[in-house]
This record gives C-alpha cells, sequence and structure tokens, in this order.
C-alpha cells in the first residue's frame, strides 16, 4: 500500500509542478457570495485542469516551501458535491485553519489527508 500511496503524492506533485496556480482568492478577502466568509489562507486553483464542480482544482496555498503537503476531501451538501483540494507549503496552523474553514458549518464537512 505505501507505492500506492507514494505514486499518489509523486503524481499530485507532478499535476502541481505542471499547472500555474492562480489564486483569486487571497489570504484576508471575502467570499464573492458569503461577505462574511474570509479567507484565512490563500485560495485558488490550477490553471486548465478540472475538477467534480468543472472549474479548476482548488488549491490552498500556504507560507511554507510550495510543495504538496495534504488535501482537504469534502462534501458540501448545499451543492451537493464533493472534491479534493490541494494544500501547497502549509504550516500546521494554516492547516488547522483550512480544516475549521471546512467544518464550520452543517452544510460542509471534510477530512484532512496528511502526506
Amino acid at each position: 500500500m505505501n507505492s500506492y500511496n507514494e505514486n499518489f503524492w509523486n503524481t499530485l506533485d507532478e499535476l502541481v509542478n505542471s499547472s500555474e496556480i492562480i489564486i483569486d482568492r487571497p489570504k484576508g478577502s471575502t467570499h464573492p457570495r458569503f461577505p462574511t466568509f474570509i479567507y484565512p489562507v490563500d485560495y485558488g486553483y490550477l490553471k486548465d485542469t478540472s475538477s467534480m464542480d468543472g472549474a479548476g482544482i482548488d488549491v490552498w496555498v500556504g507560507s511554507n516551501e510550495k510543495k504538496v503537503d495534504a488535501i482537504m476531501c469534502t462534501v458540501d451538501l448545499m451543492k451537493r458535491d464533493s472534491e479534493i483540494k490541494i494544500l501547497i507549503g502549509c504550516t500546521e496552523e494554516e492547516k488547522k485553519k483550512i480544516y475549521e474553514t471546512h467544518n464550520k458549518t452543517q452544510y460542509m464537512k471534510g477530512v484532512l489527508i496528511r502526506r
């Protein structure tokens, strides 16, 4: 199983390293539809990729070395979808904030999977 896990993370590395990261919601900015929601860490997507919602694969980009270090797997009852969000260079404190962000409401829940 460990080789499968290693292959998963290496494949994510390859995807991230070959993609342009677009930060469209910088740390401290508000959500376009929910003005009380403040992004605790830079949030964006990988250009020219696609996720379950048809948009680019979501990324959280922290303040450490720009390396894939975790993923968030989320279920959203309002949107009726599930996704992964790639965490890149996040400190433990940033990971905690991201985890709390995805588990704040009754409509969205997430699990953090560390590398």
